[in-house]
């Protein structure tokens, strides 16, 4: 794997469920944009065109909650950056910048992202 990314490749993110983190969510059940936002770059497990099952129950080794998956080419349309940045945890981390010298997307690149966001996986 290398940090070449194509447009259709899924990117999978962990999120707190609404009973642990209300903020993270809509009331009409949708994914906030306040889910998307970290300081540091949007930490995601990229695809690698893995079945969706295989990557839940692979990111439900770690994590708990809720996940929610976007493309590469979701992000390119608000102009983020994908990186690939792997760790001793997982091959697949890598993260969303809002640009190169930024880490945090923007309000609107956030708000975009969650809007088109799809709901893989749902925990109360």
């Amino acid at each position: 794997m290398n940090d070449t990314f194509p447009d259709e490749e899924k990117l999978y993110r962990a999120v707190f469920p609404e009973s642990y983190m209300e903020m993270f969510w809509k009331r009409d059940g949708t994914v906030s944009s306040a889910a998307f936002a970290d300081q540091e770059g949007l930490s995601v497990e990229r695809g690698d065109f893995r079945e969706d099952k295989k990557v839940i129950e692979e990111m439900q080794k770690f994590f708990k909650g809720c996940i929610i998956s976007l493309t590469v080419g979701q992000c390119r349309k608000v102009n983020a950056i994908v990186k690939y940045k792997p760790t001793k945890r997982s091959r697949y981390h890598s993260e969303i910048h809002g640009s190169e010298e930024k880490p945090l997307l923007s309000k609107s690149q956030r708000k975009k992202l969650a809007n088109n966001a799809k709901i893989e996986y749902y925990e109360k």
